[in-house]
């Protein structure tokens, strides 16, 4: 058993796991994964080889939202256990070399919290509505909503109250679900209490803390209609320059330990050098890199996109990140069998064809390519074992953008579906054995075949794939370190660099293949090499 070492740099170079806790595994044979299962499967972890754990929301939640309609931040929703065993887990995971960030959301709590029931309970002008965004509507009788803004999960972004009367109130802003109302980020007590449950967290000894929606918190109090086109930070609840003070306070208080918290900030914009002011020395440390996540299975759009996120994290010194998925976005097994291999909220529809075989092949070679590049890696879980997304029938599903679409986006469900651990254990070892309760979405069928059992022992599975890859990387000089310069190519379908003088990538999305330089010793590949050459959708890993 090894224990994490102070490193006030370790994010820089880290391979970040992230757990959707209510699907990693479950403990008490409920249904719904928990803190006990995660402590009893640390040891996967720590053998697949990461630095740290990303938890998804854990704490006190009607879960109207999968957990990011935050009840109470120092709580532990006891579907998942308690504060105790939240704290045993991050001492149990360090002294398995892994470190913990947890998420918090800043833009919103649960239409539950102490602070928006007291609201709801006290006049309009109170202290108490202070702390979010209650308008009087427009209209002769307010009956109209007080701005026309489109929810991120489609639908209004405004509901109207009742007044204790039976009268219609004011209106409040949420721009996710109406169980999600926006914080007022002007407000004083607003930033002390975020401070406040960063220091809660850091005390416990979590290492860091990724920010949900990072780029939305701050307001035009004004309320304006979005306009057609906007000039930097001037969109009324996207990006605004606020936002920057509120994250230097944060990084203040990260400062204050031994071993510095890490933020790491969820920021979806278009502009790289908007993005990049996130990551100023005073900043955040890292952000997700939501651009290449996205791009197609294409050479010259995935070169383009490592290009651009380089540049643009150079000026401010900070790492790049990489992920292929999340518990938001289409697992890349299924996205890159797809005639469209992009991905788009909008664009997600059931029926969609998927050659798996193909998708698999892909995703092989995007682990590769991602973890050969400079900066922190994340892996969604079961990505590492090929899980597909999951078509999961209508009648369970329970994410709200599905229900807010009337039904014609699926959803995020289909990623979110619990992990097989086994090929002959309850739920596939999601649960423990004599365990009956169901699991809180169903696993199709054939789900044992791609668990942990069956893969682990194969040298050709992904898990196999995923635990060489992520050991070479630790061991390796060049990719253990920053140094990164590109490589010559055939032609556009071919992303090629070096890491340092010790390794290089060469991943070929083309129909031709690749030769390797003479005398190139081959360390890594994700499929077979035919003749010394690089065959199509395939990654490679050489030592000149």
């Amino acid at each position: 058993m090894t224990t994490t070492s102070r490193d006030a740099t370790w994010w820089r170079n880290a391979v970040i796991y992230q757990v959707y806790p209510r699907s990693f595994a479950d403990g008490n044979g409920d249904g719904t994964g928990d803190l006990r299962g995660l402590r009893e499967r640390l040891p996967y972890l720590r053998d697949l080889g990461v630095d740290a754990m990303w938890l998804t929301p854990w704490y006190l939640s009607p879960l109207a939202d999968g957990g990011y309609d935050v009840q109470d931040y120092r709580a532990i929703d006891p579907a998942f256990g308690t504060l105790a065993e939240a704290e045993a887990l991050i001492g149990e995971a360090r002294e398995h070399g892994i470190r913990t960030i947890i998420d918090v959301v800043p833009n919103h709590v649960s239409s539950e919290h102490p602070w928006f029931r007291a609201a709801l309970d006290s006049a309009p002008g109170s202290r108490e509505r202070e702390r979010f965004w209650f308008r009087d509507g427009t209209g002769a009788d307010g009956d109209e909503m007080p701005t026309q803004w489109v929810s991120s999960f489609q639908g209004s972004t405004w509901t109207r109250t009742t007044n204790p009367d039976g009268t219609p109130g004011q209106w409040y802003l949420h721009l996710f679900t109406p169980e999600q109302p926006d914080l007022n980020w002007t407000d004083d007590e607003v930033r002390r209490e975020h401070e406040d449950v960063l220091r809660f967290w850091f005390d416990r000894g979590v290492a860091g803390i990724r920010i949900d929606s990072a780029a939305l918190p701050a307001k035009d109090p004004t309320f304006p209609e979005l306009p057609e086109t906007f000039t930097d930070g001037s969109h009324p609840h996207l990006d605004r320059d606020e936002l920057h003070d509120i994250y230097r306070s944060w990084r203040a208080v990260a400062d204050e330990y031994e071993e510095p918290g890490v933020l790491v900030g969820e920021i979806w914009l278009p502009d790289p050098a908007r993005f990049a002011q996130y990551l100023r020395p005073d900043e955040m440390h890292t952000a997700f890199n939501f651009d290449f996540m996205t791009r197609p299975w294409n050479g010259k759009q995935l070169h383009e996109a490592i290009r651009t996120t380089l540049e643009a994290h150079a000026p401010v010194g900070a790492p790049a990140t990489w992920v292929l998925s999340n518990h938001d976005i289409t697992r890349p097994v299924t996205r890159y069998g797809r005639e469209d291999t992009s991905f788009d909220f909008l664009k997600k529809r059931f029926g969609t064809p998927t050659d798996l075989a193909l998708g698999e092949r892909r995703a092989r070679a995007a682990a590769l390519l991602t973890a050969a590049l400079p900066g922190s890696l994340y892996i969604y879980q079961g990505d590492e074992l090929g899980l597909p997304e999951v078509e999961v029938p209508r009648s369970a599903i329970q994410d709200p953008m599905h229900f807010r679409s009337e039904g014609v986006d699926p959803g995020r469900d289909g990623c979110r579906v619990p992990l097989p651990w086994t090929r002959s254990g309850v739920n596939a070892g999601f649960s423990p054995d004599g365990a009956t309760a169901e699991p809180w979405l169903p696993l199709p069928d054939g789900w044992e075949e791609r668990s942990v059992e069956a893969q682990q022992d194969d040298p050709g599975s992904m898990l196999s794939l995923y635990r060489s890859a992520l050991a070479v990387r630790r061991r390796d000089p060049g990719l253990a370190s920053e140094a990164f310069a590109w490589v010559e190519t055939p032609s556009d379908d071919v992303i090629a660099f070096a890491r340092g003088d010790h390794l290089v990538c060469v991943a070929n999305l083309g129909a031709d293949p690749v030769p390797l330089p003479e005398g190139a010793e081959v360390v890594l590949a994700s499929a077979e090499l035919v003749d010394g050459q690089v065959p199509r959708d395939t990654v490679a890993w050489y030592r000149p």
